[in-house]
């Protein structure tokens, strides 16, 4: 297996964070708490949560049963502003933020997302928070998730602190040229969720023959794709031992110029895995 160290770092405004994460949405209870441990046995140091998960306790206690050192863990988690968008005119966010440092019994956490943009606050006023918390050592980065291209200029310009990270739904099957390309303008780094689109690409003939070329499984193909991608970080989900370990097994080898134009061009209309409700209008 590789080591912590042969995995990537990202840097952007300071930060530095691993290229590949353990996901953890839907990851529950024990189950969550065994497959944080394992990634960190494994060679992971970055986990991914989120206070809209449920699992802060148990990623929490998964760290803690790794007997990894915390400072060498990344620990990302995100907040919704407001109070649970229930009544926005009661500001949640910062109190919401110490009480996911609780559950996960952390000082402080290396980055703080907004999860999603809650259509009643201002943006203005989510960024003045994201700010204030990572000014009140609550966190050490900051970062935002699921925001438009107007969003995220509009996040800049209100940010008082560096927004160092964008996370959003990433696959081949989902072009992201114009978003990535405004992340890359304000030198963020790039996080991937839903990184191999739920499995839906691993039967096309192209994954599989460059996966057949490699030695290595269609899935393990695609995550090599989103980290070879300028400051791109990749957080799969899995609580399958031996998956959580394919997926970290992608540092000793490299796809060819060719084999990552094939696998962008299988970009498609219409092919967002996540979108409920109260998301946004999209670019796409």
């Amino acid at each position: 297996m590789p080591r912590p160290e042969d995995c990537p770092l990202v840097t952007a405004h300071g930060m530095s964070i691993p290229a590949v994460g353990i996901g953890t949405f839907m990851s529950l209870g024990q189950q969550c708490v065994d497959s944080v441990a394992h990634a960190l046995k494994v060679g992971y140091r970055h986990i991914d949560t989120a206070r809209f998960y449920g699992n802060e306790v148990e990623c929490g206690e998964g760290l803690r049963a790794s007997g990894v050192a915390r400072d060498h863990v990344f620990v990302t988690t995100k907040a919704l502003h407001g109070a649970e968008w229930s009544n926005p005119a009661v500001n949640r966010m910062l109190p919401a933020t110490e009480e996911s440092l609780k559950r996960l019994k952390l000082d402080y956490v290396d980055l703080l997302v907004i999860h999603w943009p809650n259509p009643a606050t201002p943006i203005k006023d989510t960024i003045a928070d994201l700010c204030e918390a990572k000014r009140r050592g609550l966190t050490r980065n900051i970062g935002i998730s699921n925001f438009t291209l107007a969003m995220v200029d509009e996040a800049q310009r209100h940010a008082t602190e560096p927004l160092a990270y964008m996370q959003n739904e990433y696959h081949p099957y989902l072009d992201q040229t114009k978003l990535r390309a405004k992340a890359a303008q304000y030198d963020m780094a790039w996080a991937s969720y839903c990184p191999i689109g739920k499995g839906a690409a691993f039967e096309e003939p192209v994954i599989v023959k460059i996966a057949k070329a490699h030695g290595k499984t269609s899935a393990q193909i695609v995550l090599r794709w989103q980290i070879q991608q300028p400051k791109t970080i990749a957080v799969p989900k899995s609580v399958t031992p031996s998956r959580i370990e394919e997926n970290f097994n992608i540092f000793d080898f490299v796809l060819s110029a060719a084999e990552m134009a094939e696998i962008s061009a299988l970009k498609r209309p219409n092919a967002r895995i996540v979108s409920p409700p109260f998301a946004p209008k999209w670019d796409d």
